[in-house]
């Protein structure tokens, strides 16, 4: 009885934990101040195109509220090396391109952390679309 106690208080613990870091990271107002460099973002709709977590529903909805509509999308000329594109002219990246809002797409820059830890750079799509890219810094 005494490690079954144990047991569900490890998991509990647990998953606290991940609850915390998972508001602090992506909801939290305290652990991202967008740098006074970087400009404003003006009202209207953007195109982002993503390849990594930001391809999963859940992770989308814990972002920015909701899941969306993304449209399949691949980029040529680079290739996914872990959290970053590096160029790779016979290569493609394949992934998604998500509509958001400015709002929504600050709270990408958030979950992204602009200015830290990636930088926004627009890239032009296999298919002819303009679209943001998260590139690490």
């Amino acid at each position: 009885m005494r490690i079954l106690r144990y047991a569900i208080g490890a998991s509990l613990g647990t998953m606290l934990v991940v609850a915390a870091y998972l508001w602090w990271v992506l909801l939290s107002p305290f652990g991202y101040d967008r740098p006074a460099d970087l400009p404003a973002i003006p009202s209207g709709e953007y195109q982002v195109f993503v390849y990594g977590t930001l391809t999963y529903a859940p992770v989308r909805w814990l972002v920015y509220g909701r899941t969306g509509s993304p449209e399949a999308a691949s980029l040529s000329g680079f290739h996914q090396r872990e959290l970053d594109l590096v160029e790779a002219p016979d290569q493609r990246v394949d992934g998604m391109v998500l509509h958001v809002d400015a709002d929504e797409l600050a709270d990408l820059d958030r979950y992204e952390r602009l200015g830290y830890r990636y930088k926004r750079v627009r890239v032009q799509l296999d298919n002819g679309v303009s679209a943001w890219v998260y590139r690490r810094l």
